[in-house]
């Protein structure tokens, strides 16, 4: 088989990739051994925003049996986690179907199978057929030598495994909590970053007993002390137990407990029923033959340009595979301008700010630069912030806990960050993200008309505070 694009990989990096190249009239194949979508539809954005927000409906409802501001009272509340987890794949299959549809109308070959790279033009598929245009097909066992004038590689991340907590059996990645048969009654979670508190919150909020076991001084260690404090207050509020500047060593003997050194040096025993190691994610480099092409590396992942390019010619690289930031949108940004460039497009990655996004309880944005970056890049910047206490949208959601802070040079008022937390605020994150890339200045976002009541008026004062002005407070 021969075609002009052959990509590996099937995730948002991936099929926007081959639905873009399949508009622009190149010939494409998309190889995926798994489902389409690949961690982000699958296992990982769309199934953990579900959990989430069942969670939430579910921690209401018991909320509300209770003594409720609101006036609301409800007999106890009870869920079926099987049902939740049957409605959360439900939209996974829906959507997964539906990338499969515009790829097949797309004019797309999809490849089901294993790929294995041979060299920068050849591609051997383990468990796949050639197949008709747009369909997906899986031959069992059969091999399809697939032969390109671009390759595009779009494998993604893994999981970080701990040599001494091994997945298996209790102790899970992100990929086995999104789907449990049952709750445990005692969760423990092996890290404080976005993917362990998204998900040990949910399962707190859904009755499990969670402890957090951080090897940091803080939850959220990538985030500032601002962002993180309403975060580890909440946590509190909810019942999750922290153990901060720790570090776990291992299962105990019996496979009971989860062994641990805490902050004073003393190692203590954890008793467990199940354990979500949630240290982070790695580029996926191995088991497709990458090494094969002897591409120029950093760290871990495969080193690119500005345009996608690896050190081979017509080799391309997008998504996690090319490091940090791992987000499903920078892939997805990414794979359409590859496409355009091969079809003849001047583009070039340079997004002024990659919005990133913290789906804990409250929510966290962060777009561009902080004030401490900000300073260390050496820009005389000033950073406001508007209180979500002073927001009358925000007090009649009961969501008053949290911030909008605006980051601007000083000299002439661009705006060059934007950091929000709070209830609902990544939906923020596109008007964070529009004004920097649009090279908004302070007088730009303070002079535009927000709507009453929203959330969004927050932004405004932000700026107008910046600016030595705000309305209301």
């Amino acid at each position: 088989m021969e075609t002009t694009l052959l990509i590996i990989g099937g995730g948002p990096g991936g099929y926007v990739a081959a639905i873009r190249a399949g508009q622009l009239g190149i010939k494409t194949v998309l190889v995926e051994g798994e489902q389409l979508g690949g961690t982000c539809l699958n296992v990982g954005c769309i199934p953990s925003k579900a959990l989430i927000h069942a969670a939430e409906e579910f921690h209401k409802a018991c909320h509300y049996a209770g003594e409720s501001p609101l006036g609301i009272r409800t007999a106890a509340p009870s869920i079926d986690v099987s049902r939740t987890v049957a409605w959360k794949e439900g939209i996974v299959k829906r959507l997964t179907g539906g990338v499969g549809a515009l790829l097949k109308k797309n004019g797309v070959q999809v490849v089901r199978g294993w790929a294995r790279i041979l060299d920068g033009k050849t591609v051997e598929v383990t468990g796949a057929e050639a197949g008709r245009t747009g369909a997906a097909n899986d031959a069992g066992g059969q091999t399809t030598r697939i032969r390109c004038e671009h390759l595009l590689l779009a494998t993604g991340s893994e999981a970080v495994e701990l040599p001494f907590l091994p997945f298996g059996g209790k102790v899970v990645s992100a990929t086995e909590a999104l789907s449990p048969e049952a709750l445990p009654e005692h969760l423990v979670v092996v890290g404080a970053g976005y993917i362990g508190l998204e998900l040990g919150t949910a399962y707190r909020k859904l009755g499990a007993r969670v402890t957090v076991v951080e090897a940091a001084g803080r939850v959220l260690p990538a985030y500032d002390d601002e962002l993180s404090r309403p975060v580890a207050a909440r946590l509190k509020a909810l019942g999750v137990e922290l153990h901060l500047e720790s570090s776990v060593l291992g299962l105990s003997e019996d496979g009971k407990a989860v062994r641990m050194k805490n902050g004073g040096g003393e190692e203590v025993a954890i008793a467990a029923d199940r354990v979500l190691v949630a240290v982070g994610r790695r580029p996926r480099t191995s088991g497709f033959g990458l090494e094969s092409l002897m591409l120029d590396m950093s760290g871990r992942a495969v080193r690119i340009d500005n345009q996608c390019r690896t050190s081979m010619r017509k080799v391309w690289a997008i998504g996690d595979l090319t490091g940090e930031p791992m987000l499903a949108h920078r892939a997805m940004a990414q794979g359409e301008m590859v496409a355009e460039i091969i079809a003849g497009k001047r583009r070039h990655f340079m997004p002024a700010a990659i919005p990133a996004v913290c789906f804990t309880d409250p929510e966290v944005v962060v777009v561009g630069l902080t004030p401490q970056e900000a300073a260390r890049q050496g820009l005389d910047c000033i950073s406001a912030s508007f209180p979500y206490a002073a927001n009358g949208r925000a007090m009649t959601i009961e969501a008053t806990d949290g911030f909008v802070r605006v980051v601007a040079r000083k000299d002439n008022h661009l705006i060059v960050g934007w950091q929000a937390v709070g209830g609902a605020v990544s939906e923020l994150s596109t008007a964070f993200v529009q004004s920097i890339e649009m090279g908004a200045q302070l007088e730009d976002v303070g002079g535009t008309i927000h709507a009453h009541p929203t959330l969004g008026e927050a932004v405004q004062e932000a700026a107008l505070r910046a600016l030595g002005h705000a309305l209301h407070i």
